[in-house]
């Protein structure tokens, strides 16, 4: 109970900072918390950056939106749309996804918390994200979605 009110504390001071002044760097990030208590590692940071949708745009972070981060629904992908430029199939299973650089991480994260069930697992690196779908007919209804969501 005690991390988590801690990880809640930790958040809302990220988003908070992230607001208030360009952030370019984890490390930066972490100093910038520290000076304000809290006990951060850099594996906590990363997994708070991914779970709070945060994106690299620009060479800084910046939170998906203008809401309040707590009030970013599973299915709101408005925010990241900005930064999908092409869905395309690779065979009758695996669909790519191309994002700008940082941004398929997020992506991926967003995508892996609706659960959809097209998508049998993701995989990203930093600008590129592989969905994988059991057929074809999946992959179908897939790339129906992203094309809706993303516009694309």
């Amino acid at each position: 109970m005690l991390n988590d009110q801690h990880r809640e504390a930790r958040r809302t001071a990220i988003v908070r900072l992230l607001r208030q002044t360009p952030v370019r760097k984890q490390a930066e990030l972490a100093r910038l918390l520290k000076r304000e208590g809290h006990a951060v590692t850099q594996s906590s940071i990363s997994r708070d950056l991914r779970e709070l949708g945060v994106l690299k745009a620009s060479d800084r972070y910046v939170l998906p939106g203008d809401a309040d981060v707590a009030a970013h629904t599973r299915d709101n992908f408005g925010a990241l749309a900005q930064f999908v430029r092409d869905v395309r199939t690779a065979g009758p299973s695996l669909t790519v996804v191309k994002c700008t650089v940082g941004a398929a991480q997020s992506v991926a994260a967003a995508i892996d918390k609706c659960e959809w069930p097209e998508v049998v697992g993701t995989v990203s690196g930093d600008d590129t994200l592989f969905l994988a779908t059991g057929d074809g007919h999946a992959q179908a209804r897939l790339v129906e979605r992203l094309h809706r969501i993303f516009g694309v």
